[in-house]
């Protein structure tokens, strides 16, 4: 085998991967001096030139000049009489090049060699498929289903590369089957040995933004931005936009005609439920819109420890709630504070002020009851009676009458 014929047994690998004659060629040199390394001990004994041009390398012995029939190394010595059939100025101690053929190292050389060379095109190949990946984190792969394993679906794109993506990547309700396409977004590009493992995932909230770039041009654009997505893969997710210009409805953007735009993106994710809020710098309104079209009373912002207490009607709280607290838990990602919910008191009925009572109760008491400031039936009844003996300084039989009168008036 001469040297062209041995870069042409590589020529089909090299187009498949796209490796071009200049790295094909370093490569060879690398692989040709690891060769030699490990016969002659050392690099000093010979060298290695590459014309990537040409396509072709030479290699080259590099030997000592020693007396007749002294030589202890054919491969490192030539005898001086050998040396002066190519050069009769040739002296004893002088150094003597010469040209090897590929086909002189020997064939279990060359096999050697080729093994060499098919290891370092492959490193050569993984270092290139971590280089062009490392850089598409981030991104949406679209490939084949080629194969489903117990913990992981393994997923071809048009060009070979191979994906992961873990169960636990993939939405509760995905079902494939071998040939299906598939999107799912690049998580992360490492190394599992000396090959990069390619992983992806349909779950990552990162696949939801992606997914809204591509169906909404004004994402895209830059005309609306995505503040916060959050989301309960194949559940529900929420997200938070805004939009540079005022006279933008970045919600109605985002959802479209009667929710044509996102309905594909809700196909994608196998139905899960999204909600699409305006964003606010204002704490207060932020966190009322996350928690979605309820009637909220009010809202307590706790900056320091990033807490929400919010305030609203007994009925509206198994829906602030949601789904297995879905709709709060979500709520509290997108906003970055940790909600709790209180009912509201029930509006109380209507309260009767002590000096309605002139008639029924001396003057005096009523006094005594204003001085320690209950001026109303209830605020009176919400005491209990030593306490208001301890008040007011009234006898107990006193407060036990009035507290009679008050209650068949409220009863009334």
């Amino acid at each position: 085998m001469d040297n062209i014929a041995l870069i042409n047994s590589f020529g089909d690998f090299k187009d498949e991967k796209g490796i071009s004659k200049i790295d094909l060629m370093a490569i060879i040199e690398d692989s040709l001096k690891t060769l030699l390394r490990k016969r002659y001990d050392s690099d000093d004994h010979f060298d290695v030139i590459v014309n990537p041009d040409k396509g072709d390398f030479q290699i080259f012995l590099n030997k000592k000049i020693v007396e007749d029939e002294m030589s202890e190394d054919d491969d490192l010595e030539i005898e001086i009489s050998e040396a002066r059939k190519i050069d009769p100025t040739f002296e004893v101690g002088e150094d003597f090049t010469q040209e090897i053929p590929v086909a002189q190292l020997g064939r279990r050389n060359i096999l050697t060699l080729k093994q060499i060379l098919a290891t370092k095109l492959q490193e050569h190949n993984n270092a290139y498929l971590y280089e062009q990946f490392k850089d598409r984190i981030g991104e949406i792969a679209i490939g084949e289903i080629h194969h489903i394993r117990q913990k992981h679906v393994i997923v071809l794109d048009d060009e070979g590369n191979e994906y992961i993506l873990p169960r636990e990547n993939q939405i509760p309700s995905d079902f494939f089957r071998k040939g299906d396409s598939i999107r799912a977004v690049i998580e992360s590009v490492d190394f599992k040995g000396s090959k990069p493992q390619i992983i992806v995932s349909r779950t990552a909230p990162k696949f939801l933004e992606k997914l809204l770039e591509l169906e909404i041009p004004e994402i895209q654009d830059g005309t609306i931005v995505l503040k916060k997505v959050v989301r309960i893969p194949g559940e529900k997710a929420k997200i938070a936009v805004d939009a540079y210009d005022d006279r933008i409805d970045p919600v109605g953007a985002c959802v479209g005609v009667k929710g044509s735009r996102i309905h594909g993106v809700v196909r994608e994710l196998r139905n899960e439920n999204i909600d699409v809020i305006q964003w606010s710098k204002n704490p207060e309104i932020l966190v009322k819109r996350a928690l979605g079209n309820v009637n909220i009373q009010k809202a307590e912002i706790n900056e320091e420890e990033a807490y929400a207490l919010v305030y609203a009607p007994s009925e509206e709280i198994s829906k602030i709630i949601g789904k297995q607290g879905q709709n709060i838990r979500l709520a509290s990602w997108l906003t970055g504070y940790n909600i709790d919910v209180y009912r509201e008191k029930e509006e109380e009925e209507d309260d009767v002020e002590l000096v309605e009572f002139t008639d029924e109760i001396e003057e005096w008491i009523i006094e005594a009851f204003q001085k320690v400031g209950l001026d109303t039936a209830r605020s009176v009844l919400d005491k209990d009676t030593e306490a208001l003996v301890n008040m007011t300084d009234l006898e107990e039989e006193t407060i036990e009458e009035v507290k009679d009168i008050l209650k068949a008036e409220l009863e009334d």
